[in-house]
């Protein structure tokens, strides 16, 4: 007896441990795409601060990313790269993935909980947050320890209660406090946590200490929430989302390729029917675990923003941890109608051989996707890579030459990358972001501007592309300034165009008409282009 324990434990320890190394290796291909995008800019920079200035920037924005921005500053203070920026959330998405293989092995069988965790694993969405210098994969990893300590805590409604469990609901109700601070959509889960909970039809007293738990959880994220809400403006691009969004986060889930997402969505099913014999009261299933994890967070956040925009695939990325354990229980379903059918002495019906078999059907899955993995790679999937505006503006411009930030977020090119602006003068800067506790530092007053620009006979512009169209007109003073001297005064000359940005050089048009200056074509690897008519000024050669 003694042996077949120990053996068991083994095989639970290796079942929980592969998930995670898979992901690892997965994620550790590709990590360093060779540049950052926007939003892992701002971690960069934030998060390299000193403490006093971190806690000086939440006060007036991202708020709601605070937790993390202090917990990644001893990380890049030990060394500021992109791939250091990005190991803790690899990190994370490993744990996520072996936590999940832990919750198919309490609530069905080891070889559900390896597949659960291998198919986690090579999801592409998953792999996608596991190279992002954001909290996202933190979120994820907190929900499933919160969903396991949950699991331990109710005790599967033991009838006789235990001195540890006081304990047990202490962890779980730290974890997710931790959590819901790391994100405060992360909250969610508790919704999704009491229909597990009313579905497996638990004693009072389970349903008396969650609440307690749940209560303490909210008081803990109330100071956060009230002041991210005076912060709402970082999240007014988000729009009501429609038909396309549910189906995209479907996709997301379960499988980005018609190979996977068919068998995927009928393994879930397979797992949702009903069985036989109903479960006993008090007792957690798999489905009354996974199905409420996978469904209530995202429906909630949909149906809110329906009328209040706050939906985002990544902030229900914790939710995903559902559609694996729902599959691999699925499938779990199939094995055993197929050895009933076939008879148990079958060949390959053997344990080990029916694991294989999923396994190898993890791994077909993970062929499949590989198109998908491998092109989230190029950092050309992200909506900008700021290394490459850096580079360009640095080819192109040279000492002492002005540069204006339209909009003044713009800039974040200049702040993660500043080596290519480094010779450059920055001529509607008036304070630093880490000084005036901005992302972006502050900028001069609209009379101030106007009076350094009336200064310049050129200037480079490093532009959001909506910044440059017709109808863009700013709220903020000095964006109006900057947008009225460019037209009235300026006329553009070289542009080269990066993905979500524009590096234009205007030069002031009086100046422009004695010149005669010949037609550039540009040089580097960014499209150059002129405006008709009009004679083109050519980028600078590239410093060495």
């Amino acid at each position: 007896m003694t042996v077949k324990c120990s053996r068991g434990v083994t095989d639970s320890a290796v079942v929980v441990i592969v998930p995670g190394v898979v992901m690892l290796a997965i994620g550790l291909w590709g990590i360093d795409r060779g540049g950052m995008w926007r939003d892992e800019a701002v971690t960069f920079q934030v998060a390299r601060r000193s403490l006093p200035q971190i806690w000086h920037l939440l006060h007036s924005v991202d708020a709601v990313h605070g937790l993390y921005y202090l917990a990644m500053h001893p990380v890049l203070a030990v060394h500021s790269g992109e791939v250091a920026l990005r190991l803790p959330s690899l990190c994370a998405a490993a744990v996520t993935a072996s936590l999940v293989a832990a919750l198919g092995v309490r609530l069905a069988r080891p070889r559900v909980g390896l597949w659960a965790g291998l198919l986690y694993a090579v999801t592409p969405m998953v792999g996608h947050f596991a190279q992002e210098g954001r909290s996202y994969a933190w979120v994820a990893a907190g929900v499933a320890a919160s969903t396991v300590l949950l699991v331990r805590a109710a005790g599967a409604g033991r009838a006789v209660p235990r001195a540890s469990d006081g304990a047990r609901w202490c962890s779980y109700g730290g974890v997710t406090g931790v959590t819901v601070l790391l994100h405060e959509f992360a909250v969610l889960v508790l919704l999704a946590h009491a229909l597990t909970l009313a579905s497996a039809r638990m004693p009072r007293r389970v349903w008396w200490a969650w609440g307690r738990v749940a209560g303490g959880v909210l008081l803990v994220l109330l100071p956060l929430a009230l002041v991210s809400s005076g912060q709402a403006g970082q999240v007014a691009w988000l729009r009501a989302p429609g038909g396309e969004a549910v189906e995209g986060l479907l996709r997301s889930f379960t499988g980005s390729t018609p190979l996977v997402l068919g068998p995927y969505l009928l393994l879930i099913v397979l797992a949702l029917v009903p069985r036989t014999r109903p479960a006993r009261r008090g007792g957690l299933s798999l489905p009354a675990v996974a199905l409420p994890l996978l469904l209530v967070p995202p429906a909630t956040l949909l149906a809110v923003s329906r009328h209040w925009p706050l939906f985002d695939d990544r902030y229900v990325l914790y939710a995903l941890a559902g559609a694996p354990l729902l599959a691999a229980a699925g499938a779990e379903r199939v094995a055993g109608a197929a050895a009933r059918l076939c008879g148990r002495r079958a060949r390959w019906s053997h344990p080990y051989a029916v694991t294989g078999l999923g396994v190898c059907g993890v791994a077909l899955a993970f062929v499949a996707q590989l198109p998908v993995l491998r092109a989230d790679r190029d950092p050309a999937r992200r909506p900008d890579n700021l290394a490459a505006v850096s580079a360009a503006a640095a080819e192109r411009t040279g000492p002492g030459d002005p540069v204006l930030f339209l909009p003044a977020l713009a800039r974040r090119a200049a702040v993660a990358y500043p080596k290519g602006f480094r010779a450059t003068a920055d001529i509607a800067l008036r304070e630093p972001g880490p000084v005036s506790g901005t992302l972006y530092g502050r900028e001069s007053g609209p009379g101030e501007l106007r009076r350094r620009l009336d200064g310049l006979d050129r200037v480079w512009v490093i532009a959001e592309p909506y910044a440059l169209r017709p109808g863009w007109y700013p709220p903020d003073p000095a964006e109006q300034v900057k947008i009225a001297l460019l037209r009235a005064e300026f006329a553009p000359r070289a542009e080269s165009v990066r993905k979500g940005s524009v590096i234009r050089l205007y030069v002031r048009r009086s100046a422009a008409a004695g010149s005669g200056a010949r037609t550039g074509t540009g040089t580097g690897t960014g499209a150059v282009t002129r405006s008709p008519g009009s004679p083109g000024v050519p980028p600078r050669p590239a410093r060495p």
